[in-house]
């Protein structure tokens, strides 16, 4: 497929799943400068990228085994992890087989007539076992060579019949069979000073340990097709450059970190408009099930996302092999913050603004639960993906590609562990419940101000759920279990019914959790009420009436 590419100086053939080895027509790319294979199923050697002139290569991610060969070693750009390479010297090449000794060479027959008897019977020997090896040789390739023009003339038969021209329509070696899928290659040529370029149609098989239709809640939808192929014409956000959020981030630089999450760094961009983004760098190297060549999947299905209470995605990139989110920057940072890492400077959550970011979260999962189709698990709810803006109304991040994660990979810190329903300790296994479940938990946190799971504090409070639950119907253990830092600023049927929500989102059992939609009404009954509240004392206060503040 390459012979005729002999001018092409970069190709790029990352994030295909490609498999088999590298085809032997690339010793054609005589003028080849750049080639990415990264983050495919190639296996085997790269023995014939030795020959070309290569200054930029990068295999990684690939099932590639043996030598890197020394002529690609003085590659300044080469990148190779993610391989079984041999890191030994590579060993010398086989030597060639040694010639017959003369002795053991077919006689060749006189001409002269005048060979002994002797010498005569032992030619005739000889000359009668070599012949009959050299015919059933013979009659062997004949017999092959038979079978293999019969099946190519049936082959190429076959595609006639359908339509297709075999001669233009040759796949790479490593897409013989089951090839579905249709996906543009990047080819650039260099015919002296000018660039072509070039898109190449392609047949790609499509990811076979990935269910990209896979229901939300775990139920089994295998019968669906996979088969489904994102386009870039359908994602409506910008996309970067790599270049621009490299000087944005200052080269992802420990100055600009904010965080780190679940799939990876958060940095702080600036941007020479003064425009500020959160730049996600997802980690994907980490998750070997699932490649980033879902990448492009995963931004349009997070850009379809569209509720005031989500974090919003304003940008991505996938140059060069990296997977780079672009979310609106949020300066107040993370309900986490504002509850666990308090400094003298800080000014505690007032409680209208603890049920308001409470309503708005909720809200935010009802969208995923009950407005998405499918229905959207986020797996990953908890304090430090609740961002909060300018005026503290909460907006979920994290939200739209954690089904493409192993279950298994939350189950690893403390952190996590604490908002971690009891099911999925057990199974590992996520549903629309065991959110409601960690929603509660972080209602949770927003009444006492502790983290979900402690290991400084007392071994029965270390499980903020444990150690609270029983005490959630008695109004004076209530009291005492509410957040120091609300100075007790706070009427106590709102926290009544706040505890009541809470009580019923933390069930053990998950078939007696609420829905989400459910979760909403009585938040938003309990803010209603609170409002009524404050009019009747607003009417009390005109008639010269007393009466205590109210709050939600």
């Amino acid at each position: 497929m390459f012979n005729q590419l002999t001018n092409l100086t970069t190709l790029d053939l990352s994030h295909n799943n490609f498999s088999g080895n590298i085809p032997q027509s690339f010793d054609s790319l005589t003028s080849l400068k750049a080639l990415y294979l990264q983050n495919n199923k190639f296996s085997g050697t790269i023995d014939v990228l030795a020959d070309l002139p290569l200054i930029d290569l990068n295999v990684e991610n690939n099932q590639f085994t043996g030598w890197v060969p020394d002529k690609l070693k003085g590659i300044n750009n080469l990148q190779t992890s993610g391989n079984s390479f041999n890191n030994g010297p590579a060993p010398p090449p086989p030597p060639s087989p040694p010639s017959p000794p003369p002795s053991q060479r077919a006689p060749i027959p006189s001409t002269d007539g005048n060979n002994s008897p002797a010498e005569d019977a032992g030619k005739g020997k000889h000359s009668k076992l070599g012949g009959g090896a050299v015919a059933g040789i013979v009659i062997c390739l004949l017999v092959v060579g038979a079978l293999v023009a019969f099946l190519v003339i049936k082959r190429k038969s076959w595609r006639l019949s359908r339509g297709q021209d075999p001669e233009q329509n040759e796949p790479l070696s490593p897409l013989a069979s089951g090839l579905k899928q249709m996906k543009s290659i990047k080819i650039i040529s260099t015919i002296g000073k000018e660039e072509l370029q070039k898109t190449v149609s392609m047949s790609l098989k499509p990811p076979t340990k990935i269910d990209l239709h896979k229901s939300f809640d775990g139920s089994d939808t295998s019968s669906k097709s996979i088969t489904r192929k994102v386009s870039l014409s359908s994602i409506t956000i910008p996309a970067y450059t790599v270049a621009d959020l490299q000087v944005a981030t200052g080269s992802f630089s420990p100055d600009s970190l904010i965080g780190e999450g679940s799939f990876g760094r958060v940095y702080r961009a600036k941007f020479s408009d003064q425009k500020v983004l959160a730049v996600k760098k997802i980690n994907f190297s980490a998750f070997s099930s699932h490649p980033s060549d879902l990448f492009i999947e995963l931004v349009a299905n997070i850009s379809r996302l569209n509720h005031q209470n989500l974090a919003e995605l304003a940008g991505y990139s996938s140059e060069h092999g990296q997977c780079l989110l672009a979310y609106e920057f949020h300066r107040n940072g993370s309900l986490h913050d504002f509850l666990h890492m308090k400094d003298e400077h800080s000014k505690p959550l007032s409680w209208n603004n603890r049920v308001k970011i409470a309503l708005g979260s909720a809200r935010a999962l009802e969208y995923l639960h009950e407005t998405c189709s499918p229905s959207m698990v986020h797996k990953n709810f908890k304090s430090s993906n609740i961002l909060l803006d300018s005026e503290l109304n909460p907006h979920l991040s994290d939200s739209g590609f954690t089904d493409l994660i192993p279950n298994q990979e939350f189950q690893e810190s403390d952190e996590n562990s604490g908002y971690r329903a009891p099911e999925v300790s057990m199974s590992g296994q996520y549903s629309l419940k065991s959110d409601v479940y960690s929603f509660g938990v972080v209602m949770l946190e927003l009444l006492t101000g502790q983290k979900p799971f402690d290991r400084t504090r007392p071994r029965p409070e270390q499980s903020l759920v444990r150690w609270a639950t029983p005490q959630l119907h008695d109004i004076d253990a209530l009291d005492q279990m509410v957040d120091p830092a609300l100075q007790g600023l706070y009427p106590s049927k709102s926290l009544s019914r706040f505890a009541d929500a809470i009580a019923l989102c933390v069930q053990p059992e998950p078939e007696f959790r609420p829905p989400m939609s459910e979760v909403v009404q009585s938040l938003v009954r309990l803010v209603q009420r609170a409002s009524m509240a404050r009019t009747h004392e607003s009417h009390s206060r005109r008639h010269g009436e007393s009466g205590g503040d109210y709050e939600f």
